[in-house]
Order: structure tokens, then sequence, then C-alpha cells
């Protein structure tokens, strides 16, 4: 299968942000139980939206940082990604991308992680905010990046939207 699953336990990388110091020692994302809607109408959650987001953030850009290739598994047929205003879809297309990027060396600094389930979907909508450490480069670029998880099966999530944006200017 080609569907991540969260790295539950992983440590970042030294220097490397964190969304919070609460992913170490956590079980992995467990589909949560249902839950009355707005309306009454029950819609199926993620009781644990938050830990299953910063898990996925922090094994993509740790997987980013070392191997672009290595995010294929994250992505399917359908996801899509805009990057600084060109979009992409599907695995292959969205890795190569990613992976044609001109600089060596990169390291992600998150400073902000924010995610909310998105009800009815079983999915989880994330917020990124940080600082991109490009070649050794000394100045770090902001960057904004936005990831909607689509649950497939228990514990198994494949990013189907994903947004990034440098914040320059």
């Amino acid at each position: 299968s080609r569907r991540p699953r969260s790295s539950a336990g992983a440590r970042a990388a030294p220097g490397v942000g964190r969304c919070s110091g609460r992913l170490a020692g956590r079980a992995g994302p467990r589909v949560g139980a249902i839950r009355e809607g707005a309306a009454g109408m029950a819609a199926a959650t993620i009781a644990n939206f938050q830990a299953v987001g910063e898990q996925f953030v922090q094994h993509y850009y740790q997987t980013f940082d070392s191997n672009r290739g290595g995010l294929f598994p994250l992505y399917d047929a359908n996801s899509m990604l805009t990057f600084e205003g060109e979009q992409f879809q599907g695995a292959q297309n969205i890795v190569q991308k990613l992976a044609s990027l001109s600089f060596q060396k990169v390291q992600h600094q998150v400073v902000k992680c924010d995610c909310q389930p998105v009800i009815g979907e079983n999915g989880v909508m994330i917020f990124v905010t940080g600082n991109l450490i490009v070649d050794d480069n000394q100045n770090p670029l902001k960057f904004a990046q936005v990831f909607y998880l689509k649950q497939h099966a228990p514990e198994k999530f494949v990013c189907q939207n994903d947004m990034f944006r440098l914040n320059i200017g």
C-alpha cells in the first residue's frame, strides 16, 4: 500500500522545530468515535486530529529535508499541489516538482502548526508556518503550507491537497 502511516514517537532532527513537544511516545492515529453534528446528524471525526496532523508534519518535513523522493507514498494519483501558484496533480508530478527544486540542502523549522478535523470526511486540515533554511543561508525564508489529509482506512492517510507559499515582501 502506498498510503502513509504516522511516525509515532519519531523525534525531530536537532534544530528542527516541531508543532509541539507532545509527539514523543504517542500512539499512532486512531479513528475517533462518531460525534453529533450541528444539526443532530452524526458526523465521523478523528478524535486525535491534532496528533495526526503533528505527526504528519514532523514526518513530512524530516523526509523532505533528507530525501524528497521519499514523499511519494504520502500522495496518490488524485493529490494536488499548488507550489507558489503553480499546480501539479498526482504523486509522480508532485514529487518530480519537489525533487527539481534548485537547492541542495534544506531545513524546515516549524513555528506553528494548527490542525482541525474535517467534519464528516474523517480528514485533517493542517496549517503550518515556519522558516526555511536553504543551502546554509543564514537568512531563513518564511513559509506557509496547508495540507488536507484524507483518511483512506483506519490509521492510513493520504495528502489530498498541499499548498505552499513563501512569505516574501
